[in-house]
């Protein structure tokens, strides 16, 4: 049974990385002009900083050297976090986006643009907010009427704001 280069490398990579309390989110080899670039995106339920990033950028690449997993030639390895505006595609984004607005596209066409108040195993239940004057609205959506969801950017936000700095 053969498997992918981008399975071989999760499979070699996630122990380390979850022996770190972190979740191996995503991993792409990508080529950029003659050079490849291995890029790791990790995460945790309190997000991760500079200092988590390069402990385990050291280790990964550590481990990458002791291995062949990259194969022959040169790569640039990249870890990082997910970013401000991560889709959610695991239960486990979607309890890390509470209180965060989200723009969901619906399966059955449209989209929504809601802040997520809690998260079951079954969906999401969400605020929408009002529209020129009106108050916001509850609204509940099953993880089966959700295409995709993306955490929206938010400048102006009003509470949570001095614990999050």
């Amino acid at each position: 049974m053969s498997t992918t280069q981008s399975e071989r490398l999760r499979e070699l990579l996630e122990p380390l990385v979850s022996s770190k309390e972190l979740d191996l989110e995503e991993i792409e080899v990508a080529s950029v002009g003659r050079k490849r670039v291995l890029r790791v995106v990790i995460d945790s339920d309190d997000g991760v900083d500079l200092d988590q990033i390069a402990d385990v950028s050291r280790e990964l690449s550590e481990k990458l050297d002791e291995s062949d997993a990259m194969g022959e030639g040169e790569y640039t390895l990249e870890v990082g976090s997910p970013g401000a505006e991560r889709p959610l595609t695991e239960h486990r984004h979607y309890l890390r986006a509470v209180g965060r607005l989200v723009k969901f596209q619906l399966t059955e066409g449209g989209e929504l643009i809601a802040r997520i108040l809690e998260v079951d195993d079954e969906g999401v239940d969400l605020e929408v907010p009002g529209v020129k004057g009106r108050k916001p609205t509850a609204r509940r959506l099953t993880f089966d009427a959700v295409a995709k969801a993306r955490v929206e950017v938010e400048f102006n936000r009003k509470d949570k704001k001095e614990e999050e700095a």
